[in-house]
């Protein structure tokens, strides 16, 4: 079996947040899965000001020791390496849509889904349109602009539209308390998703892996939210910082976030709805949903999260770790559907 060339495409080109946080879980990925019999690791960096990096690792210093280089010159470096696939690790909104589809402009292939298909995601209220279509219930809502008036009727949550980490995200109990909740969520977006609050229930996620051509339902991963003082999980619930200053994942607690029984009933019910949602929206290799269950244990949609680091703490490689499918297995067999 020939050697891969695998470039790691990390960073951002928004901020440095973003950067932080695909550099975080990019150093799991490439030590966890290192195997110079298999992959010939390459790792381009792209900074905010959208100069690249082509660094030998990911440690600060040989992050300032690459030489930076434009786009065209980055261009010109990665079709000189017979690269063979990339592994994108950008979580940014150009880093999951503008450079997903420069690989494409390339011919370069790359695992996880397309670049128009991430962009349609990272829009909240365009992805629940589309889920919504093929019969899955969703929590009604209102997209705003900045001088739009809300129409719901409070309990309502309030959220970027195209936002991560649950930034800008407020549970509005009373009127009074829209003003400010709409403030903070347009500092993070132009558009703001008004939605009627679901009650619980409990919280889940669910991840979908695909193996020749099988939509495979992985164990549903809950998150600790209650109806008396957590009702909605935040920034807090998923990332912090230590004090060194590096980020880290807050919800790899295990008192924030747990692996569901497989026999618990509820996670049949919710795998058959993530598959609708995975077909709806056209996904391949892999996808990743949030719901909330009611009372009645329904589960409502409430966004896509269509991205794998192939880090060891990475969502889906949890999952499928528990599903008894190794981190190796499941990056070889995304690989394999790339390169199909």
């Amino acid at each position: 079996m020939s050697v891969l060339n695998i470039l790691h495409l990390v960073g951002s080109a928004e901020n440095e947040f973003y950067g932080d946080l695909s550099r975080l879980y990019a150093k799991d990925c490439i030590t966890a899965t290192a195997n110079p019999s298999r992959y010939h690791f390459f790792i381009a960096y792209i900074t905010p000001d959208r100069l690249w990096r082509f660094p030998s690792s990911l440690t600060p210093e040989d992050i300032d020791a690459a030489k930076p280089l434009s786009l065209a010159e980055a261009i010109q470096w990665i079709t000189t390496q017979n690269i063979d696939v990339v592994l994108p690790q950008m979580f940014c909104i150009p880093g999951m849509t503008h450079y997903r589809g420069l690989f494409d402009l390339l011919t370069i292939p790359y695992v996880g889904n397309k670049a128009e298909l991430m962009a349609l995601t990272a829009h909240k209220a365009k992805a629940k349109a589309i889920v919504a279509a093929a019969g899955v219930k969703v929590p009604y809502g209102q997209l705003l602009r900045q001088g739009d008036t809300p129409n719901l009727m409070p309990p309502v949550v309030i959220k970027p539209a195209n936002s991560d980490n649950s930034l800008g995200v407020t549970l509005v109990k009373n009127r009074a308390d829209y003003d400010e909740a709409l403030t903070q969520a347009f500092h993070y977006a132009d558009e703001v998703l008004v939605e009627d609050y679901i009650e619980l229930g409990r919280e889940v996620r669910c991840g979908i892996f695909v193996k020749n051509g099988e939509l495979i339902g992985l164990p549903l991963e809950e998150y600790s939210v209650n109806p008396e003082n957590h009702p909605i999980r935040n920034y807090s619930d998923k990332l912090k910082k230590i004090e060194t200053g590096e980020l880290t994942l807050a919800a790899k607690d295990k008192k924030k976030a747990w692996i569901v029984e497989t026999t618990d009933p509820i996670t049949t019910k919710v795998q058959d709805v993530a598959k609708q949602c995975h077909q709806a929206l056209g996904c391949r290799q892999y996808s990743l949903f949030d719901f909330r269950i009611d009372p009645q244990g329904e589960p409502w949609f409430l966004e896509a999260g269509l991205y794998c680091s192939f880090s060891p703490k990475s969502v889906v490689a949890c999952m499928a770790k528990d599903a008894g499918i190794s981190l190796n297995e499941l990056l070889e067999t995304a690989i394999a559907e790339a390169l199909i």
